[in-house]
């Protein structure tokens, strides 16, 4: 009765982590991403183009919505898995989301994302011009800022299954 516990329980383990690495949606054909400005929470204006060079993962979250503050230290957990590898991960939020700086930044750790890199949209501008209008929602770009694919709903990131599948993703798009 025992081994058979185990082996269901083991079957289930399996099949939850294969199942986190789905719902990753590939196009065709690369997209150029929107050059619209989104900011650090003090201010500093960065775009999309800026991060040439790496594979870059851009989330799309709120701290209202459940999912997405369920994954953030599985994002810090990727983050720590892959910053040496080309893989560059920031987290995008509504700028209206905050009364300040700080506020954003305790969250943040108060959920366990210390190493992820933490920005605003302001007026949801950067969002829109995606066509995300739902969270978590992450938008997966190769190193020449063209957009590959997305990722609509939570992910267990720091699932060894996720990585491999970003790898191999990022393999795939190296050009």
């Amino acid at each position: 009765m025992l081994k058979r516990f185990l082996l269901i329980l083991c079957l289930l383990f399996f099949a939850a982590g294969a199942a986190s690495a789905k719902g990753i949606n590939l196009f065709a054909y690369s997209r150029r991403v929107p050059e619209d400005a989104f900011y650090t929470p003090y201010g500093q204006a960065h775009r999309l183009q800026d991060f040439s060079g790496d594979f870059l993962i851009v989330v799309f979250w709120s701290k209202t919505c459940i999912p997405c503050i369920r994954e953030l230290d599985n994002l810090d957990g990727f983050v720590k898995k892959t910053r040496d590898n080309g893989v560059k991960v920031i987290l995008l939020s509504p700028e209206k989301d905050w009364a300040t700086p700080e506020e954003q930044q305790n969250f943040l750790r108060r959920y366990g994302a210390y190493e992820v890199e933490f920005y605003v949209d302001r007026d949801a501008k950067l969002a829109k011009a995606f066509g995300i209008f739902t969270s978590p929602h992450a938008v997966l770009i190769d190193k020449n800022s063209m957009e590959i694919g997305r990722i609509s709903g939570a992910v267990e990131w720091d699932d060894d299954d996720v990585v491999e599948k970003i790898y191999q993703i990022k393999a795939q798009n190296g050009r």
